[in-house]
């Protein structure tokens, strides 16, 4: 697997601890880009229903490291 895949696999896997070591290896470019197509997998037809229940797992967690109020 390479990294851009094991990236992937981690931030679409729905577990908090793997999302969270993904994400905050990301530099601040990495981290929008990542949020913007979580965002569009989350609300844009074409994605399959178990992409879009990852993808918003994953949003929950990324959400809490951008604004932990």
């Amino acid at each position: 697997m390479d990294l851009i895949e094991k990236l992937w696999d981690d931030i679409l896997s729905r577990d908090p601890l793997k999302i969270r070591a993904a994400f905050e290896h990301l530099n601040d470019q990495e981290r929008r880009d990542v949020f913007t197509h979580l965002e569009k997998m989350s609300r844009d037809n074409g994605w399959h229903p178990e992409q879009k229940i990852s993808a918003d797992a994953a949003l929950d967690v990324i959400i809490h490291i951008i604004d932990p109020k």
